[in-house]
């Protein structure tokens, strides 16, 4: 096995390989790289911040399957109760969490974002494949899926290459191609506010996605409370209830990464109740008590590590 390091997206990068290929390892790279440039809204020069600078102004055409990922994050924006808000861009910047944001912004700021946060206001025209943000000020925010869409188009990208099995790690969306030598990959499940080597639990995986959104991967204190970077869209603060974090496991990392979202949204009870009717999607809950729950564990096996469990 042949591991390749970078850093890329703001975090460091792994990718394992069944042998040493530093050819293929530059080709995922650079595939990583394209797809960034598209998806980021941290680079004024990508696509995505063009159909943002054109909010109010003019639809901007984008490539089909930007435009398709964005259609589907629109549809799961408009779910019911749903938690997941492409359109949550304005707020994201007012809160700056994880970059210079040190305090909670003032409630007029979170008033002005939260009137430009409905995605009711994306307008999509298939027959162009053009995306037009209705309100000045609007901004689409894709980071709670790209990495996940980005995964998957390498994990594609490996399999068209006949990789015999891999994995790509994005710093919180793993995905895993197949298993080495019958071996299930082994993937450790960060304890929350922990130094990043302290496991709660190792996850046994092989050929599906591990995501993981957590509370504790940014926040800051102010005055004794955590304000974390999962932001309810319908009121403008991060989300309070009684979960740490949510890592799901499934085929698809893009799935992964709406789910981790709409599931941390849903709280304990009614996560494991829809999980239930849904087993090609499986996760793993570490709840406010640091107890660990699992939904189920018939594509994966969870050891746990933490004696307090």
């Amino acid at each position: 096995m042949a591991d390749y390091q970078a850093v890329m997206m703001g975090s460091p990068i792994r990718l394992s390989l069944s042998q040493e290929n530093p050819q293929r390892a530059r080709e995922v790279f650079q595939l990583i790289k394209q797809q960034e440039a598209l998806l980021t809204v941290n680079r004024a020069d990508s696509l995505l911040m063009t159909v943002n600078r054109a909010a109010g102004l003019h639809p901007v055409v984008v490539p089909n399957a930007i435009f398709q990922l964005v259609s589907l994050a629109r549809q799961v924006s408009l779910l019911p109760g749903s938690l997941f808000n492409l359109a949550i861009g304005p707020l994201v910047k007012a809160w700056r969490i994880g970059f210079s944001g040190q305090c909670p912004p003032p409630s007029r700021q979170i008033d002005k974002a939260l009137a430009l946060v409905d995605p009711h206001d994306i307008q999509l025209d298939p027959d162009t494949h053009s995306i037009f943000l209705r309100k000045p000020g609007m901004e689409i925010d894709l980071g709670a899926i790209a990495k996940g869409y980005i995964a998957d188009k390498v994990c594609q990208y490996l399999q068209s290459q006949q990789e015999p099995y891999a994995l790509i790690n994005l710093g919180g969306n793993i995905h895993t191609l197949s298993r080495p030598v019958d071996h299930p990959w082994q993937i450790g499940l960060r304890k929350p506010f922990s130094s990043p080597h302290t496991l709660s639990a190792r996850l046994a995986v092989s050929g599906r996605s591990v995501v993981t959104s957590g509370i504790y991967e940014r926040y800051f204190l102010h005055q004794q409370r955590c304000y974390h970077h999962i932001l309810d869209s319908r009121t403008g603060y991060p989300l309070d209830n009684d979960l740490l974090s949510v890592t799901v496991v499934s085929e698809s990392s893009l799935i992964g990464d709406i789910y981790s979202t709409l599931l941390y949204g849903m709280g304990v009870e009614q996560s494991l109740a829809w999980l239930a009717h849904h087993p090609e999607i499986e996760a793993v809950m570490i709840t406010r008590r640091n107890q660990i729950i699992c939904s189920s564990q018939h594509h994966f096996q969870c050891h746990v590590l933490d004696l307090n469990q």
